[in-house]
């Protein structure tokens, strides 16, 4: 069969002509159908029967994800965090899931499965979704529970037709993921601490801060959003925590960036855990405000947090598997503290905040200023001057407006391509439905938005990126008539799977396309730069740009760096790759395994940092209590 399909990411989604499926009744009972569906399913596990489960799947015909020509079929997925396999994969098609239901369902002792009738702060009754005219799920929520820990899963049922053109639904998506560790709650609501300290508190306090009398059992390097958010989660699952964090004051990372500097993620993606932005909270958080709110959120979590410290080296003993850490104080006398833990924990971003400085001929005799755009500050520095900037993405355009808003002459120079979406419009379309204002509950949210494979998500992004394109063809249309070079991301899908695999290479547009289309921040990029002159940059085609300043928005450099640069070089052997995706489309090296034992990278967007930290603090809880089980790595 040759597939109709225009664009192989499409091949994933189970469309009604991939299911045979030519018409839907008006009326179709979403409460029913999952009722219907997840009672059988419940027994099925409960026997540990697993060709019954598999009967209530789709099928798989011979859909291969790497293989185009299958793009006519279908496939099943299964997403698990934790619950199953103490691990985060995906399995794609009916013999992996059978492979991986073989070696873990009857070991993980799953029980009390339970489907969510009712919507309420934790879930969403049995509901029909239709994003899209020839793709239709009935979405339902459950609980369930394992030996060790209480979990939740999502099912997405699709309809079929079965050989007598009855209607019926089949599983083509199931998530399962571990919520809590069953007799190691968190310390919220009705078991947080009830006792009066009668003044000690602040005495407590500083205490627990120093550690004079023993070491923290978890390390954290770095206090940006993602340290904060691991170190709160361990701490009210009572694993002692201490972040050291290189700046004077928690928040700094934001604080001593440039002026213009604003977040370009809505407010509704951005909350901490426990502690969400208040309601007048601006849409788009702007840097400094935002520092001011991590270090109320360090201080109201009562973290543990050492400023103007920074950890010189990291040396893992093999015997015991403890790691060694010497730590740098400044403070009014400068002061080495060796620490001994059982967790290190790198929250130093994606790039450690390195920057990524290329090299070119004439560097050092060029006449004017050269700067990274994590050393830029203001736009008033450079009054009168020629700036050009190097770079095409987030920092390059938020320059380019603060330098033009200031009368200063800018030129952008784009290197490469660039993916370009509006937060205005093409924002509210990759988060309809879940981060907005009138949304579900947060964690409802966040629970449905991973639920989704990224092998399934490439199908769904790309058709989100072709309705965001026409919402936006004004501006798109703008940029290509000024000659900005313009794509689709990885694989057409927009910006969301081009940050998980490249970081970067996307502009969220928050006002600079515009101002490139009216000729206020120049654009040139008709050639290669090929050098630096005494007074500007020259370029492969012969054309010279005079500039005074020239500002590199090359984004920074890589996370293993960071750890490389610490980390003892033995150890430091068996770390692998951080950040990107897999072969299952799952995350590399964050928030798991990262291939040395108790050695952890947490990191990522303040959404994916709210809901992994969860998952990671629950693996260190779960080793710590002598509970955390074998991670299941078989692959076929």
């Amino acid at each position: 069969m040759t597939s109709a399909l225009s664009h192989p990411s499409e091949a994933p989604l189970p469309t009604l002509t991939k299911l045979g499926v030519s018409s839907l009744p008006d009326d179709i009972d979403a409460s029913k159908v999952a009722h219907e569906w997840f009672t059988s399913f419940a027994k099925k596990v409960a026997s540990n029967d697993i060709d019954g489960i598999l009967s209530q799947l789709l099928i798989q015909s011979s859909f291969d994800s790497t293989r185009p020509e299958t793009a006519d079929q279908t496939s099943v997925y299964w997403r698990d965090l934790l619950a199953l396999t103490w691990d985060f994969r995906t399995f794609e098609g009916t013999p992996r899931i059978r492979k991986f239901l073989t070696d873990r369902l009857e070991a993980t002792k799953i029980s009390n499965l339970q489907l969510k009738a009712t919507s309420d702060a934790q879930g969403l009754a049995p509901f029909l979704a239709r994003p899209h005219s020839d793709l239709v799920w009935v979405v339902g929520m459950f609980t369930f529970e394992t030996e060790v820990g209480l979990a939740s899963g999502i099912f997405r049922l699709v309809p079929t037709m079965d050989g007598q053109q009855q209607l019926q639904w089949k599983a083509h998506c199931i998530f399962t993921n571990l919520e809590d560790l069953r007799d190691f709650p968190e310390k919220v609501g009705n078991l947080r601490n009830q006792l009066s300290d009668h003044g000690k508190w602040e005495s407590i306090r500083e205490k627990e801060k120093r550690f004079e009398d023993k070491d923290p059992t978890a390390l954290i390097i770095g206090a940006g959003h993602s340290g904060l958010e691991i170190a709160a989660r361990l701490k009210l699952l009572g694993v002692q925590n201490l972040i050291i964090e290189k700046n004077s004051k928690v928040g700094d990372n934001w604080r001593l960036r440039y002026d213009a500097l604003c977040l370009h993620d809505p407010v509704w993606l951005d909350h901490l855990p426990y502690l969400s932005f208040p309601p007048n909270w601006p849409v788009f958080s702007p840097a400094k405000k935002l520092a001011k709110w991590l270090e109320f959120y360090a201080e109201s979590m009562e973290l543990n947090v050492w400023t103007s410290s920074t950890v010189s080296h990291v040396q893992r003993d093999a015997s015991t598997g403890l790691y060694k850490v010497t730590v740098l104080l400044k403070g009014e006398k400068e002061e080495t503290r060796v620490l001994t833990v059982k967790h290190v924990i790198f929250a130093t971003g994606l790039s450690g905040g390195a920057a990524h400085v290329p090299t070119y001929p004439g560097m050092d005799k060029f006449k004017g200023q050269i700067l990274h755009s994590t050393q830029h500050k203001k736009a008033t520095d450079h009054l009168g001057k020629k700036v050009v900037l190097i770079g095409s993405g987030t920092s390059a355009h938020d320059l380019g407006v603060d330098y033009h808003d200031h009368g200063i002459d800018v030129t952008m120079y784009q290197r490469s391509s660039s993916y370009v979406m509006s937060v205005q419009k093409g924002m509210r379309i990759t988060v309809a439905g879940l981060y907005e204002e009138s949304g579900p509950p947060l964690a409802v949210a966040d629970r449905l938005s991973q639920s989704f494979p990224n092998l399934l998500n490439v199908g769904l992004h790309y058709r989100n990126t072709l309705a965001i394109a026409e919402v936006d063809k004004e501006t798109l249309q703008g940029l290509q008539r000024v000659g900005f070079r313009l794509d689709r991301g990885y694989k057409d899908t927009g910006f969301l799977l081009t940050a998980f695999m490249r970081t970067g290479g996307y502009y969220l547009d928050v006002g600079g396309s515009q101002y490139l289309i009216d000729g206020k921040i120049k654009l040139k990029n008709d050639s290669a730069l090929e050098s630096f002159t005494e007074n500007g940059l020259k370029f492969a085609n012969g054309s010279e740009l005079p500039a005074d300043v020239v500002i590199f928005c090359t984004g920074l450099g890589k996370a293993r760096d960071v750890v490389s640069g610490i980390l003892d070089p033995e150890t430091f052997k068996g770390v692998g790759d951080i950040w990107g995706l897999d072969d299952e489309g799952e995350w590399k090296g964050i928030w798991g395994d990262l291939g040395v034992q108790n050695l952890w990278f947490m990191m990522g967007s303040f959404a994916l940092s709210r809901f992994y930290s969860k998952h990671l603090a629950l693996q260190i809880k779960a080793i710590e209590e002598g509970i955390f089980g074998t991670r299941y790595q078989t692959r076929i």
